[in-house]
């Protein structure tokens, strides 16, 4: 075998294969959440949550007769049978 043709297929072959499972490998590593972005996460998770609760609060005393109405996306108005 000429050195040449080696030289060719390591080139055209075995580099570009080698890149691509490198720095695909080092993107899906950057893509996890740290432990700052976490907390912060679960941070706002709890502040929703805690504003979901005061707005329903607020619902009932400006409007104690009306029927409960769920604001959350696909939620089924009151009453509804599936």
């Amino acid at each position: 075998m000429d050195i040449e043709f080696f030289a060719i297929i390591v080139l055209t072959v075995l580099v570009p294969l080698w890149m691509i499972l490198h720095y695909g490998s080092k993107k899906h590593a950057q893509s996890r959440l740290t432990p700052d972005d976490e907390r912060m996460l679960e941070d706002l998770w709890r502040s929703a949550k805690e504003m979901e609760r005061r707005i329903m609060a607020l619902e009932s005393i400006v409007e104690p007769d009306a029927p409960h109405t769920d604001h959350r996306p696909g939620a089924r108005p009151a009453g509804t049978v599936m």
